[in-house]
């Protein structure tokens, strides 16, 4: 399995439960130093990781990246879309200049859409192909913005609109985004309501126990909820 941005947070707790469970974890990571000592964290842990420079803002990166996992390994089974930024804070949306709203976009959106694209072949080779994409419920449409992070907030709407996309145009797949909360990580700072064990658990158990069949959803908590 594969998860981006898995070098610190979210994604490393992922990857530290899911090699618990037998899976071998590819540690996607942008700083190289980072991501491989990661991956050896989670070695350590008696876990299988290895280390996957990717930078999914960077489409050579991801052509790259994909390439390199081929060579280790001849199929993917579930790939974690989490890598993601925030940059915009509590700004307004009428004061967001263009560049920042299109890096958080390159990024949040496109990035998980890009390396999906990638490992696609990869993936198809499964038999039970997953992509998880790490969402928000700050992309939520139902109940209408608040005002808080507009640009980080719109990509993830976004994202949502991608994983329902890739659910019809992948059948076979099981495509899902999931909001893990408030967590305790470097972006969502110390008071956040959640532990990263929490904010990690409905990605694990979509990789590893949900249903094959549940697919093209948005789910907090291991039940669907609106978007």
């Amino acid at each position: 399995m594969l998860i981006t941005g898995a070098n610190k947070g979210i994604g490393h707790e992922v990857g530290r439960q899911l090699a618990a469970k037998g899976f071998h974890v590819f540690v996607g990571a942008r700083n190289a130093k980072a991501g491989r000592k990661a991956a050896e964290e989670i070695a350590k842990k008696g876990g299988k990781a290895t280390f996957l420079e990717i930078d999914v803002a960077d489409n050579d990166s991801v052509t790259t990246a994909a390439l390199e996992f081929s060579n280790i390994k001849d199929h993917l089974d579930v790939l974690v879309n989490n890598a993601g930024i925030i940059v915009d804070g509590d700004s307004a949306i009428l004061e967001i200049s263009d560049d920042l709203f299109r890096n958080t976009l390159e990024t949040n959106t496109l990035g998980a859409l890009r390396v999906t694209r990638a490992f696609v072949p990869l993936l198809s080779k499964s038999k039970s192909p997953r992509v998880i994409n790490v969402s928000s419920g700050g992309g939520q449409l139902t109940g209408g913005a608040d005002g808080w992070a507009p640009a980080y907030c719109i990509s993830k709407t976004a994202l949502n609109g991608v994983t329902s996309q890739l659910a019809t145009a992948l059948p076979k797949f099981a495509v899902n985004s999931v909001c893990p909360g408030w967590v305790r990580t470097d972006m969502g700072g110390k008071n956040a309501s959640r532990s990263v064990e929490e904010g990690a658990d409905t990605i694990v158990w979509l990789a590893s126990e949900a249903p094959q069949d549940l697919t093209d959803k948005f789910l907090r908590d291991r039940k669907e909820i609106p978007w």
